[in-house]
């Protein structure tokens, strides 16, 4: 016995990946897949309007991929759990690609109107399967109490600079082509009309989309499933969704979780529906307020990806990752506040508030997400992880559209931000007390304390290594 501790068996099916290397490839993946969203952040609007869309049809192309992601969240969560993480990110990034690729080319409605509900549902395929992947991974290799914060945290960082880098490149390319009118005029003539500078970041995003889908074919490996019928397949969605719906009603932790996720749709809702006015209101002409905005938002994902960073370091300084989620949700509330108590001046001293206010919101929400997702992966076992992923993107896409026709009827003021305040305020109290606990786990958890046992999400087959079950269970 040479006494040196025995290292977790680790799984054939996934590659044989320590913990480092999953990290690293789940970072690349989060990256890869954002950043061409962030690409048509700063120029989407502008492109449909050079196509001669009025802002009603504008509005219209947005509903469709709001509608879309909302109304396929569950059931494509649910088919991750079925066939695997690999090929749902895999046809998420097709679509996508397909999709870019519509909407930097189409000059119709029609063709926009598609594209954006193929990139909705391309956003509800990957809502899931990525992080369900990572995890899966780091189980096989270390075991059910392995560390997740600090992988989950890097994720959500690597997306946050995503979205800022896309965001840059997104308004910096048209720009810089305008700077002189000889290419812009020379790409339009040469392609009858079909790419102009407005269209580059996303005919660009749809390139970054096929190394996307060639990475997640390379880089993710995982155990193989049961040889299924698209019969099987279809039988094992709706059990999937029927067992997400049911988390939250049989697990207080899991409810606290999603209520959580809903007060952060109120907040974003009302920060991405309100902020662009005042942007607007503060320069004095529309084209200038969006060059502020698209700055400011860049200085938002920053905040977040910070926040992400350092989501591990505030779970160890206040004590557990439910602390730190009250702490990181009292930040976001307090956000929220600035910015409503700015509304009615414009000086500089409001100003300043009010882009502290700003910052403060994503940094807020950046720490919280990965100590929510630690709790809630330690809570639910493999066969269900990417559907109970989706509950909570969905708790959170239907409140966030819901605050927002709520925020767009209200007078303006400081009332819409003071309303999204007292959401995130008292989706933070609901921290304050800890959740029942529930029957012990064998080992300790991440953050030293005793760990729940885990939820079986529901009845599909798992296929997951045996060194993942049973366990216990951050964004």
């Amino acid at each position: 016995m040479t006494g040196r501790p025995v290292p977790a068996a680790v799984s054939p099916g996934h590659g044989g990946l320590d913990g480092a290397t999953a990290r690293r490839r789940y970072v690349t993946v989060s990256f890869l897949f954002w950043l061409p969203i962030g690409m048509s952040i700063a120029t989407g609007v502008l492109l449909f309007t050079e196509r001669g869309m009025g802002l009603a049809a504008i509005a219209g192309f947005y509903a469709v991929h709001s509608l879309t992601a909302v109304a396929m969240e569950l059931p494509t969560g649910g088919l991750s759990d079925v066939i695997g993480r690999r090929p749902v990110l895999a046809i998420a990034g097709l679509l996508n690609l397909t999709a870019f690729t519509l909407i930097g080319l189409g000059a119709a409605g029609w063709a926009i109107a598609l594209g954006m509900g193929l990139m909705g549902l391309a956003r509800a395929l990957s809502s899931g399967p990525a992080e369900a992947w990572y995890v899966d991974t780091v189980h096989a290799h270390a075991g059910p109490d392995a560390d997740l914060r600090t992988g989950l945290a890097r994720g959500s960082s690597a997306t946050s600079a995503a979205l800022a880098l896309g965001t840059l490149l997104g308004g910096g390319l048209p720009w810089l082509l305008g700077l002189a009118p000889g290419p812009g005029e020379w790409l339009a003539d040469t392609t009858g009309g079909l790419v102009i500078p407005l269209s580059l970041p996303a005919l660009l995003g749809a390139l970054v989309e096929g190394v996307f889908v060639l990475y997640v074919l390379s880089a993710l490996p995982e155990p193989p499933r049961p040889r299924t019928t698209l019969r099987r397949v279809m039988g094992g969605v709706p059990a999937a969704i029927a067992a997400g719906l049911r988390l939250g009603a049989r697990d207080a932790l899991i409810r606290r979780i999603l209520l959580t996720a809903s007060a952060a749709g109120a907040a974003l809702a009302a920060v991405e529906l309100l902020t662009p006015g005042r942007a607007a209101a503060l320069m004095g002409t529309a084209e200038s307020g969006a060059l502020v905005f698209a700055g400011l938002a860049c200085a938002g994902f920053l905040c977040s990806a910070l926040g992400s960073q350092l989501a591990p370091l505030v779970a160890r300084f206040t004590g557990s990752s439910e602390r730190a989620v009250l702490a990181s949700l009292g930040l976001v509330a307090l956000g929220l506040t600035l910015l409503g108590l700015t509304t009615h001046t414009m000086s500089p001293l409001a100003t300043t508030v009010a882009v502290t206010g700003y910052g403060l919101v994503y940094l807020g929400l950046g720490a919280a997400g990965p100590n929510e997702n630690d709790l809630l992966h330690r809570r639910v076992d493999a066969s269900g992880r990417a559907t109970a992923l989706s509950v909570q993107s969905l708790s959170l896409q239907l409140v966030a559209a819901g605050a927002g026709l709520g925020a767009g009827a209200l007078p303006p003021g400081p009332l819409p931000w003071l309303l999204a305040a007292t959401a995130v305020l008292a989706g933070a109290l609901l921290w304050v007390r800890r959740a029942a606990p529930a029957p012990p786990h064998h080992g300790p958890s991440a953050t030293g304390g005793p760990v729940a046992a885990p939820v079986p999400a529901g009845p599909l087959h798992d296929t997951a290594p045996e060194e993942i079950h049973p366990h216990a269970r951050p964004t």
